[in-house]
């Protein structure tokens, strides 16, 4: 222990900003009076249609069963950078209060190491001065400023018909169908899935999801799943590399999902099973512009994006609060000890991070086409 304690006061800075043009810097804790995120690096005269905020806001909810009971409101405060109804070019701050707390569940156990959450490890980082309530800073409740800030750079990209939409490919080892490589129902699958609550593309497959995720949530268990995701439209030419790739620089943002233990481009890890000429995507020309006849690479060669549709695939590890006993730790003692939560969990969180997963996936974007084409455009008209 005194090895550990005399290192503990270096590099505790917690790192809550990322991006290279567009910056976002997040605050705030999961039972702490509200959570929200700065974003500096927006043109002026870009509307801002806070009816579109709050349905990404719903799609991120908690609904039903499956579902954690933890019920908040979510509405979504612009504190500055937006004035009637457009960005001012100056940094947005987007805030959101909790209102749905009950930090006495967490109290009672509060020194008990939940498995797989970050308790013993922000405890190690932090000294032991980290908000545990509810997860604090590490909680999926941070998600939600991200599907704010999301939802800014969706309609932004929306309106250079750069889409992106997403579906849960696979749940509790249940498989839904595959978004579709034709341009014109690609469109139609991504609109669909972005007013759907439970983004599933076959209704069969839905059912079958939701009943295993009732089941688990029965036995006090919880269950993962891997959720797909499209870009369509984007043009060719997008990335920076080495570093500022659009996998590196989406694969970051992912990454800093905490359920998130793994992201795949195109055909991801299957590749390496391929041989070349079947890895290979063959470009050719159609109706004037280029495109590849196959998409193993998921619309990227060399960290640039090529035209074709960017093709993710993220896996969402099973939520790790789960009711049945687990062996754990004391913090304050360092002996073994037994836990058995109490409060309100989910019993699956691939439904409501399929939107935090857009909202990452949109916000890594319009940094990169910023980098490419400049801050202006995506700027209003002068007036």
């Amino acid at each position: 222990m005194e090895d550990n304690q005399s290192d503990a006061g270096k590099g505790t800075t917690m790192k809550s900003t990322i991006g290279n043009q567009l910056h976002l810097s997040l605050f705030g804790e999961s039972h702490g009076a509200a959570v929200g995120v700065v974003i500096d690096g927006l043109a002026p005269g870009i509307p801002v249609h806070p009816e579109f905020i709050q349905h990404q806001m719903d799609l991120r909810k908690p609904k039903g069963k499956i579902s954690t009971q933890r019920q908040e409101a979510d509405q979504v405060r612009i504190l500055s950078g937006v004035f009637e109804g457009m960005t001012t070019g100056t940094p947005i701050c987007l805030m959101i209060e909790n209102q749905s707390q009950q930090s006495r569940d967490y109290a009672k156990s509060k020194d008990l190491a939940r498995p797989s959450h970050a308790d013993y490890t922000a405890n190690e980082k932090y000294r032991g001065y980290q908000d545990y309530r509810g997860g604090g800073h590490f909680s999926g409740r941070l998600t939600a400023p991200l599907v704010a800030a999301g939802a800014l750079c969706l309609d932004l990209l929306k309106s250079k018909d750069i889409l992106i939409g997403s579906h849960l490919c696979q749940v509790a080892g249940i498989e839904d169908d595959s978004f579709s490589a034709d341009f014109k129902q690609l469109k139609e699958e991504i609109s669909r899935m972005n007013e759907t609550y439970f983004a599933v593309l076959n209704p069969k497959a839905q059912q079958k999801m939701q009943e295993a995720i009732e089941q688990a949530r029965k036995q006090g268990d919880s269950v993962g799943g891997v959720v797909e995701s499209v870009v369509l439209h984007l043009p060719a030419g997008v990335g920076e590399p080495f570093f500022h790739s659009i996998e590196s620089t989406l694969s970051q943002l992912l990454f800093s999902v905490g359920a998130v233990k793994g992201v795949e481009f195109g055909d991801g890890f299957a590749l390496a099973r391929m041989t070349g000429s079947k890895a290979n995507d063959p470009f050719r020309m159609e109706n004037g512009r280029v495109v590849t006849s196959t998409n193993h690479n998921g619309g990227i060669n060399g960290g640039i994006s090529n035209g074709m549709p960017i093709r993710i695939k993220t896996a969402i590890k099973p939520t790790p609060s789960i009711y049945q006993p687990q062996q754990t730790i004391n913090l304050a003692t360092y002996e073994n000890a037994e836990l058995k939560i109490e409060g309100r969990h989910d019993p699956c969180i691939v439904h409501r991070a399929r939107v935090v997963l857009d909202s990452m996936i949109a916000i890594g974007l319009v940094d990169l086409l910023i980098e490419r084409y400049g801050l202006m455009w995506f700027a209003g008209d002068p007036k």
